[in-house]
């Protein structure tokens, strides 16, 4: 039980960094004027 609880709460913990880390390269790109998806939509 507590075992699996802790591997659930990894995997939540790991997805949580890497979209925490996608938000801030989004939203440095998008104060710095770039081209997050390879193309321009403004």
């Amino acid at each position: 039980m507590t075992g699996k609880r802790l591997i659930i709460l990894g995997v939540i913990a790991i997805v949580g960094i890497i979209m925490g880390r996608l938000a801030v390269r989004a939203l440095l790109n998008f104060l710095m004027g770039g081209t997050l998806f390879g193309g321009n939509f403004l």
